[in-house]
């Protein structure tokens, strides 16, 4: 194997994000809610499978579409200068390779769910595509992360009932609140490069009031969780995941308002994805116990 080959090998793995995996977390996080739910806390092992690896698959791709859009603005942050695409390493057509590559591998696996899961499959793709490129002409490009990252409850309830029900609105709808409260907190690592280089944000649009803006949106994704729970007839052990999530969420802002830092914030961030996952082992262990 040669050193360019090496080297690219690399820059596509830089590029997808593999060796930081907290991305497909959150990707995963409300798949898995509609998922169990859907299922009756024992969903098929296929399902399982079909979801986990299109969580990957979906948010390598998104990385890559990601990068290819932004190559001119990663180039005037400190933080993302050195990508893949910005930095040289991949060529664009190259990340546009990768883009479509995984989303065909996403796409063989929704091959083998119902034809509406089919159908929807259409909507996640293009919603992937489509955000990068919102951050250019709204303030609040977090709710389209957030449509694009929850996408995949809408489809995994429809793969287990062939409908899509109330509860898979919901947890869509609250994950909408979440991604704007996890990428805002994200987006607080580069406000100063972003304000520069003219991307919007909500870091940027909250300015003074981020940190109660903050505890408004993971109220209120909360809140709407608990609405979920009630359609899908969840009891109280569910009821006191959500409570232990609240109160973690809660010392998230609450520590990076007292220590505003880069490190702070992104360790903010990544614990938003221990958070998704206590989320579903209160889900499970409500519906199995």
């Amino acid at each position: 194997m040669t050193g360019n080959t090496i080297a690219k090998i690399t820059a596509v793995s830089d590029l997808i994000r593999l060796p930081r995996q907290y991305g497909t977390a959150l990707v995963l996080a409300p798949t898995l809610w509609a998922l169990f739910i859907a299922s009756g806390g024992r969903p098929r092992p296929l399902h399982l499978l079909i979801f986990i690896l299109g969580a990957f698959l979906m948010r390598s791709a998104g990385c890559a579409i990601n990068d290819l859009a932004d190559r001119e603005f990663d180039r005037r942050v400190e933080r993302t200068k050195g990508r893949p695409v910005a930095s040289g390493r991949l060529k664009p057509f190259e990340a546009f390779a990768v883009f479509l590559l995984f989303s065909a591998m996403a796409f063989a696996l929704v091959l083998f769910l119902n034809r509406l899961a089919l159908a929807l499959s259409f909507v996640g793709v293009i919603l992937a595509f489509v955000y990068p490129f919102t951050k250019r002409v709204s303030f609040f490009p977090q709710a389209f992360l957030g449509a694009a990252f929850g996408w995949g409850a809408i489809m995994a309830w429809a793969a287990v009932e062939g409908t899509v029900g109330i509860p898979a609105i919901l947890i869509f709808v609250s994950n909408i609140f979440w991604s704007m409260a996890y990428d805002t907190i994200y987006a607080l690592m580069d406000i100063d490069d972003d304000i520069k280089a003219g991307v919007k944000s909500t870091a940027i649009f909250f300015g003074k009031s981020v940190y109660a803006a903050l505890f408004l949106l993971y109220s209120a994704m909360i809140l709407t969780m608990g609405f979920a729970g009630w359609a899908a007839g969840l009891g109280p052990v569910y009821y006191g995941g959500l409570a232990a999530s609240y109160a973690l969420f809660s010392a998230i802002v609450f520590r990076l308002k007292k220590n505003p830092a880069y490190r702070a914030a992104f360790r903010g961030f990544v614990g938003n994805a221990v958070v998704g996952f206590l989320i579903l082992f209160s889900i499970i262990a409500d519906m199995n116990g």
